[in-house]
């Protein structure tokens, strides 16, 4: 009776680890569909299905350079081609189309970006742009703040929550971080 318990109860422990084993690899495999919302995945898979050309559901030399004649672009060397081959370290099917995505896109700083933007503002590099002069920028220039009537004021609304000094210079860098991680200070 008791061995019999016992051997349950192995029995037991090892469906058991199977079944987390098996989870575990499915998690593995799944990850970087989780890097995306469905719909940037459904994106992709246009994308990938637009480069396969061949419809065999790998990324092959030929689908490449087919779809580069079809863009216009029809001598582009082998081995450009196959250094994108590479990167996928193996057959390119649509999971390491989406992790390569994946990990191009992770590897970019969101804040780094916002900085390199407001830096063209900044030539003499000061870390601040004059109030004025940003806001003249925004109502000329991006097509976000047009037109006119509504821009003024959402451009006021903006630089309500701007860290600006006594001269109306915009510090960029804590504006930058307050985009990036949100206003809440540092405890």
């Amino acid at each position: 009776m008791l061995q019999e318990h016992h051997m349950q109860a192995s029995r037991k422990a090892g469906t058991r680890g199977k079944a987390a084993a098996a989870k575990q690899a499915q998690r593995g495999s799944s990850n970087v569909f989780s890097m995306f919302e469905q719909a940037q995945i459904q994106e992709f898979k246009e994308a990938f299905s637009c480069i396969d050309q061949n419809r065999d559901g790998i990324i092959c030399k030929s689908d490449l350079r087919e779809t580069y004649s079809q863009l216009g672009k029809v001598s582009v060397p082998e081995e450009e081609l196959d250094a994108m081959l590479q990167e996928g370290k193996g057959p390119i099917n649509f999971t390491v189309f989406l992790t390569l995505f994946g990990e191009k896109l992770n590897g970019t700083d969101p804040e780094e970006a916002i900085l390199n933007a407001f830096r063209m503002f900044d030539p003499s590099g000061k870390g601040v742009v004059n109030k004025d002069e940003f806001k003249q920028l925004l109502l000329t220039q991006a097509d976000k703040f047009s037109p006119a009537e509504s821009a003024h004021g959402q451009v006021e609304q903006m630089f309500a929550l701007t860290p600006m000094d006594l001269a109306g210079d915009v510090d960029y860098k804590s504006l930058c971080y307050i985009i990036t991680h949100g206003d809440e200070k540092e405890e």
